[in-house]
């Protein structure tokens, strides 16, 4: 069998046919009952706060959740608190009213109109029982650009009252924001982004150690990652670090924040300060979700009441209009991070196969390559694929089907027993279609191998819900 990563580096040189031995026999149909087996919830129910509340930061005082929003609706800062993460209340009040004496309060944004005044992406955290302390970002008079202020206040909903001095700003690489906060054995540290992307200039993400009360920056600084994949487009921003087991992991948003094409991923890294290994697919996008949530980013990470970690984070409503707040719980693969109800991506060119081949396709196939020549009746392409519990599962696969004969279809085994089949109407060679079923997996590592069905065609890609 070709394992990945070789597979990576004969596509470079050759499309030719790989061929290997003959698989196993497909077994007989020996399925679990269906009804003994739970369906996961693999879907994003709704927004569990509906209106607009975008870039949410979360903090947990007691048995409450504080959450913390971009400016909108006359305020510089939203804020709502929750007990479960789930039923929000949105509070009436400002937690920020006055900014501090280097922001412009008569910025807006956009410039010169009538909206908000760019006050963005707040985070707040505790440095004592009646003491907390926000970061927020907005427009610097003296250079034009958006740095970042501090404030603080003796409850969490403040209101918090704003530090004359800015405590982050680079308007030589572009300004500074998206501020969130890490601490780590009795230190705090600060991260951010350098608006590069306002000026033609990379973005990178940073990171530096801040005094205990979170006002001053000491120590040095370090620049974690800056936007090269071709998912994150001309940025990388909103920065928020979360230590798993010894791996530090680095979740951070990427592309343009005001349509569809804004997605969240994750770096991981042994030490803190990096270097940080990205992951070479996004962690969730508007199609991981189907499109049930638009835009995903803005992303903050939190323990539940239950003990189990959830993903916070906003997408935008069906209009566009504004960004609602989505919770979904967070599972783990090692240092893997795994998205309740995001889809999760195997590409047909990184699986195992025998006696098909791998070849470039043109027609908008994932990854530009595709798995064909299953043909035979000893044809596999098996995928290894992870899911935190068991149960009923959604099964996309994206295939082409040209074949003479109409529709087409591969035989299915999960886990070493048959499956049935996945179906194909005719589209057309390179004109890359979905076909929808569901399977039963386990806890765990499983295996999806398709083989030999009717007429022919080929694997592009599959995901799993």
């Amino acid at each position: 069998m070709f394992r990945s990563r070789a597979l990576r580096g004969f596509l470079l040189f050759t499309a030719g046919l790989l061929t290997v031995t003959a698989a196993a026999p497909v077994p007989t149909l020996a399925a679990m009952p269906h009804e003994t087996v739970p369906t996961v919830k693999a879907v994003v129910s709704g927004p569990v706060i509906d209106e607009n509340f975008a870039d949410p930061d979360v903090m947990k005082v007691g048995r409450t959740y504080y959450a913390y929003a971009t400016n909108s609706d006359g305020r510089h800062i939203k804020w709502a608190t929750s007990t479960d993460l789930v039923t929000w209340t949105v509070q009436a009040g400002d937690a920020l009213p006055t900014l501090g004496a280097w922001a412009d309060s008569d910025w807006t944004f956009p410039p010169g109109g009538t909206g908000d005044h760019g006050v963005w992406a707040p985070e707040v955290f505790a440095t004592g029982p009646k003491s907390f302390v926000m970061w927020y970002t907005a427009h610097d008079r003296t250079s034009g650009k958006q740095c970042i202020g501090a404030a603080t206040a003796t409850s969490p909903g403040g209101p918090f009252v704003p530090r004359d001095a800015a405590l982050v700003c680079t308007p030589e690489i572009g300004g500074a924001i998206d501020a969130s906060s890490f601490s780590e054995n009795g230190r705090r540290y600060i991260l951010w982004k350098n608006d590069g992307n306002c000026c033609a200039q990379d973005t990178w993400l940073h990171l530096q150690q801040v005094s205990a009360d979170g006002l001053r920056r000491t120590g040095t600084e370090s620049q974690l990652i800056k936007q090269n994949k071709p998912f994150e487009g001309t940025l990388v921003e909103a920065p928020t670090l979360w230590k798993h087991g010894r791996t530090y992991v680095l979740f951070y948003s990427a592309n343009f924040f005001g349509n569809g094409s804004y997605v969240s991923s994750y770096a991981t890294s042994p030490s803190l300060r990096g270097p940080y290994t990205k992951s070479d697919v996004p962690l969730m996008t508007t199609d991981a979700f189907a499109g049930a949530v638009r835009g995903p980013g803005g992303q903050d990470v939190v323990t539940g009441p239950d003990g189990r970690d959830r993903i916070v984070f906003h997408g935008w409503d069906p209009t566009f209009t504004y960004r609602a707040v989505y919770s979904q719980r967070l599972d783990w693969q090692g240092s893997r991070p795994i998205v309740a109800g995001a889809r999760i991506r195997y590409e047909a060119e990184d699986a195992d196969f025998t006696r098909a081949n791998a070849r470039y396709a043109a027609g908008g196939a994932s990854n530009g390559a595709v798995v064909g020549g299953i043909d035979f009746a000893d044809s596999r392409v098996t995928f290894t694929v992870y899911v935190p519990r068991a149960g009923v599962y959604r099964l996309s696969t994206r295939f082409a089907n040209g074949s003479d004969g109409g529709a087409a279809g591969h035989t299915l085994v999960v886990n070493g027993v048959a499956a049935g089949t996945v179906d194909y109407p005719v589209t057309g060679w390179d004109n890359w279609q979905t076909s929808e079923r569901d399977v039963t997996l386990k806890a765990g590592t499983n295996t999806i191998s398709y083989g030999k069905g009717a007429n022919y065609a080929e694997l592009d890609a599959i995901d799993v819900a």
